[in-house]
């Protein structure tokens, strides 16, 4: 599917995986509304072609308007990729006590039904545009992690929230093929986002160590690689694909 004269929606588009992916279809010709809190709003870097919309993803209210948004730009709304995320960790009993109910709540709304949310209420607006060939309309990418599979220890909310669209991915695939919306999954391994910036160069090369080949940490620019080459791929459609340098995960 060819992304330009279209829009598309990136959420946690004002910094890693989806500044880079914003940026990516920004580059070839998609209009693209970056969603994300107006906190990371205020630090994202002017790139021709994307707008930045503050929204909290968790809110049906916000992204409605958000999506009327975007679907009302003039070209039609054809993409979503869903970077959107939280990972704090915690264990589900420490010396501390047991995982705190709201924290583990909280984890799961964002990652997960933030996900589902910009998902449902952009498909809406994907299905009542013109149809190219075989009927495509659109493809809406979400994002979980290899911790969907290799959950780490303090990963139990994490974890869930990432299996959670893992499991989501083929049954959103088949509610949507009658609107010609392809849905994939991308598990990222350990990405070199603003989320390990705060960590130690020994650390990160630590980290980096366990990754079989290429044994460095992943970019954010492969990620909107990949998720262009998603997108381009019309025949690839309800599946998950690691991108993890063939990265299984220990428990710590």
């Amino acid at each position: 599917m060819q992304v330009n004269d279209t829009a598309a929606i990136v959420t946690g588009g004002a910094s890693g995986l989806g500044a880079a992916t914003a940026a990516a279809l920004a580059e070839r010709g998609a209009t693209v509304f970056a969603f994300d809190l107006p906190a990371s709003i205020e630090n994202a870097p002017a790139v021709e072609g994307i707008s930045y919309v503050p929204v909290d993803v968790t809110d049906a209210e916000q992204v409605q308007g958000a999506v009327d948004t975007a679907a009302g730009a003039g070209v039609p709304l054809r993409t979503v990729v869903n970077c959107a995320g939280i990972g704090p960790s915690a264990r589900i009993l420490s010396r501390k006590g047991p995982h705190d109910l709201a924290l583990f709540a909280k984890i799961v709304q964002v990652n997960l039904l933030g996900s589902f949310n910009v998902m449902t209420l952009a498909a809406e607006k994907i299905a009542a545009t013109e149809p190219l060939e075989h009927d495509q309309r659109g493809v809406i990418i979400n994002t979980a992690s290899v911790a969907a599979y290799d959950g780490q220890v303090g990963q139990a909310a994490y974890s869930a929230s990432k299996g959670g669209i893992v499991g989501l991915t083929l049954p959103a695939a088949r509610d949507l093929a009658q609107f010609g919306i392809r849905v994939l999954t991308i598990a990222p391994g350990i990405i070199e986002t603003p989320m390990l910036a705060t960590v130690s160069e020994e650390f990160r090369a630590s980290l980096a160590a366990g990754v079989p080949f290429p044994q460095r940490l992943g970019r954010p620019d492969e990620y909107a690689q990949l998720a262009l080459s998603l997108i381009d791929h019309d025949y690839l459609n309800g599946e998950v694909i690691r991108m993890d340098g063939a990265l299984r995960m220990a428990p710590r």
